[in-house]
């Protein structure tokens, strides 16, 4: 008699095992290797009797809710951890059980008012590039984001030191290679929490998102890591949180740049060795 009974839908994980096929020196060898799993998100948003798709996202598995929070947050969706009454896995019986783990609810408090015509530009958006869609100064102004208060004031030594801590703590990537991070430091230096994830966009949504569940914003400060290049994307999120210090181990965009320059952040690139790049808010690097 065959048993019936419903398999329970499996969790995805961070890391995808594949058998390869490796050529070295003229010699072929099977071997086994493990990936970074690259799974889509969808982020839903629960408001009164209104439930809408806000954003889909490639995204590595694990934090899942602090993505969505982090990206709301982003998006000025929400100010605070008090906005949220809930974060849960979709369960509704018509969704294909294979995707139970990746859709997203975010139910809002009653009388939480939201204004979801800017995230009708972001309703796609991937690993690789961050928000599908145009995006411009204006928005933040009108946004009401607040120029970036004075302080803190950070040695140039502590600036060297970020890129070992981060790369240190990166566990994932040990594993797979493949995965970008974000780090959040104090001004000395020390470090607070990182998140991973195939997308340096998700990995800030995840860290930020982080900050706001445990009520630890406005991340005055505090200085934000991440792996790569920072964008516009980047520097938007990180305003929104109130993060006064964005440093990267590649170049910024244009964009970038006009945000930190707009708002009174201090942006930092090329950080590798013993030498990094400032572009905006030089005050608050000492020796430099």
């Amino acid at each position: 008699m065959l048993d019936k009974t419903p398999t329970k839908p499996k969790r995805p994980g961070n890391k995808t095992k594949a058998r390869i096929r490796v050529v070295e020196g003229g010699e072929k060898r099977l071997k086994q290797d493990v990936l970074a799993t690259e799974e889509p998100m969808e982020i839903r948003l629960l408001a009164g009797e209104t439930k809408q798709t806000v954003a889909v996202t490639m995204r590595t598995p694990g934090n899942d809710f602090e993505l969505a929070a982090g990206f709301l947050h982003g998006e000025g969706i929400l100010s605070s951890r008090d906005d949220i009454k809930k974060i849960s896995y979709c369960t509704d019986s018509d969704v294909d059980a294979d995707q139970l783990y990746n859709i997203v609810n975010v139910e809002l408090r009653t009388g939480v008012e939201v204004d979801i015509r800017p995230l009708e530009r972001n309703f796609y958006t991937t690993s690789a590039c961050g928000v599908c869609g145009k995006a411009s100064l204006d928005q933040l102004e009108l946004r009401g984001c607040p120029v970036i208060g004075p302080g803190p004031e950070i040695s140039a030594e502590t600036i060297y030191s970020l890129p070992e801590k981060l790369r240190k703590a990166q566990a994932l990537f040990d594993s797979t290679g493949g995965l970008h991070a974000a780090a959040l430091f104090d001004a000395d230096g020390n470090l607070i929490a990182l998140r991973e994830d195939v997308g340096r966009h998700n990995a800030t949504d995840k860290l930020i998102g982080w900050a706001l569940l445990e009520g630890k914003q406005p991340l005055s400060g505090h200085i934000v890591m991440v792996s790569g290049r920072s964008s516009f994307e980047i520097l938007q999120k990180c305003l929104q949180a109130g993060v006064p210090v964005v440093t990267a181990i590649s170049a910024p965009s244009s964009l970038a740049v006009d945000v930190a320059r707009e708002f009174d952040m201090t942006l930092i690139g090329f950080l590798r060795g013993k030498r990094f790049n400032v572009y905006s808010g030089n005050e608050r690097i000492l020796s430099a």
